[in-house]
């Protein structure tokens, strides 16, 4: 059966502001982008706030000038460790607890337990117009390869689950101090079971340059990137980024590493912050600045003026170097708040790293878009005819506006449907769903509007 759909009255700032566009799509893909002269006005075209439900008798849709995004990317979350704060708390707010209390929770988190926050979170991110999620994965593999495996397991069952959603790719937190043999083992096993690349926290270990040495042999024996959390720490001597360029260079894995947090290279000097921007051009490494968590979690000893500890978003950029902002942790000790919303995230970077041009406004639709889906290596993204057509349409006309209004309507296509019905048509029932949806129909009692479910 082919299925087909046009747009009319679309805004595209990701493409051209001055004009509207008209978009075709016929078994998910982009068949055709036209520039309109003008607003168009036909009898047969359902305005987009009139839908009441998905139906495949609307064929032809009138946008009425607002925005359309293709599928939001966040190059960075933690879904396994989402909405646990009740079990898991911080009191100091500081990274250091964070990471002490969690640890110490995790024997005794269950695997049913960890899939469901994967899923809940991932739904909530999916609800905003997020269609890809690089997601890092606690591997406490100190207590033993049953519980450090069983979150990949989990991890894998949601992935699987939730694929007519959202795109998970999954990196496991190695473990930051030193490896033995048998948790080698285990990390392989991992990789082996389905994990999309290595990840980890050099700086936090007491040997990180040897640590780091150790991951990138891994990386090059299974033919799989690497994804490290970096820097994150307010002292300017914190430098691991340095060693973890020369090796991107020594391994020949240039394109294949991204950096996260870097909030040393805000405490340090321009020259030093500098120097280490050239090393990350030279090697192309990816980047990707966490607002949320870091503007929470950084300077907590500092006395007034206060380290905010967002990283140096406007130099990075400036440097060619592909930078990425992400949503990082919601509801948990390392980050209380957040909600997986990418626009609102966009908001955060603009207020911390003081972007609020025109030019500096399209640059955050970048990095919640094209930037990260480079750096996951997605093919065949973005709204060009040919790709595939996984979009998000938000209430707004003007990317000044959404981050404004952080509209609550969003109407979200993916694989070859709008997602209220892309369970039903695939006649995919699962009983973890169940405990958040009303199945009679998936419908979602979240807004008139809103066609996928706001956990």
């Amino acid at each position: 059966m082919i299925h087909s759909l046009s747009l009319i009255n679309v805004k595209l700032p990701m493409n051209d502001e001055k004009h509207l566009y008209s978009l075709s799509v016929e078994n998910g893909q982009w068949t055709s982008i036209n520039k309109q002269d003008d607003l168009i006005f036909t009898p047969d075209a359902v305005p987009i706030d009139s839908m009441t439900g998905i139906g495949e008798n609307e064929k032809k849709l009138d946008l009425q000038g607002k925005v359309l995004l293709p599928g939001l990317i966040d190059a960075h979350m933690h879904l396994d460790k989402s909405f646990c704060l009740p079990q898991v708390r911080n009191k100091s707010g500081t990274l250091w607890e964070a990471v002490q209390n969690y640890s110490e929770a995790v024997p005794a988190f269950s695997k049913e337990e960890i899939k469901l926050r994967i899923m809940r979170s991932a739904l909530q991110a999916v609800s905003f117009g997020t269609t890809a999620i690089r997601t890092h994965l606690d591997f406490h593999v100190k207590y033993g390869s049953a519980v450090a495996l069983r979150t990949v397991e989990a991890a894998l069952e949601a992935k699987e689950a939730l694929s007519p959603y959202v795109d998970l790719q999954l990196f496991p937190l190695t473990p930051i101090s030193g490896f033995n043999s048998d948790e080698i083992e285990v990390l392989e096993e991992a990789i082996r079971m389905g994990m999309s690349g290595i990840g980890g926290a050099p700086h936090l270990s007491e040997t990180p340059e040897q640590d780091i040495d150790r991951l990138f042999r891994l990386a090059q024996k299974h033919d799989c990137p690497i994804d490290l959390h970096t820097d994150e720490n307010d002292d300017p001597h914190v430098r691991t980024l340095g060693h973890i360029a020369k090796r991107t260079i020594d391994f020949d894995f240039s394109g294949r590493v991204t950096v996260d947090h870097l909030c040393s290279l805000a405490s340090m000097s321009d020259a030093d912050a500098g120097s280490l921007i050239e090393r990350m051009t030279e090697a192309k490494i990816d980047a990707v600045t966490l607002p949320g968590a870091n503007l929470y979690l950084q300077g907590r000893h500092d006395t007034f003026p206060v380290r905010r500890g967002i990283t140096r978003v406007k130099e990075l950029l400036a440097a060619g170097i592909p930078l990425a902002t992400a949503s990082d942790n919601i509801h948990d000790p390392f980050h209380p708040f957040g909600r997986g919303d990418l626009i609102q995230i966009g908001l955060l970077t603009a207020y911390a790293a003081h972007m609020g041009s025109p030019a500096d406004i399209r640059t955050l639709l970048q990095m919640i878009t094209e930037i990260p889906a480079s750096i996951l290596g997605i093919e065949g993204y973005g709204v060009r005819v040919g790709n595939e057509a996984d979009f998000v349409v938000l209430d707004g006309t003007t990317p000044e506006e959404l981050f404004t209004m952080l509209p609550e309507r969003r109407w979200i296509y993916r694989k070859n449907g709008w997602l209220k019905l892309a369970a039903k048509r695939a006649g995919w029932v699962d009983p973890v769903l169940d405990r958040y949806w009303n199945d009679a129909e998936i419908n979602f009692p979240f807004g008139n509007n809103t066609f996928v479910p706001r956990i």
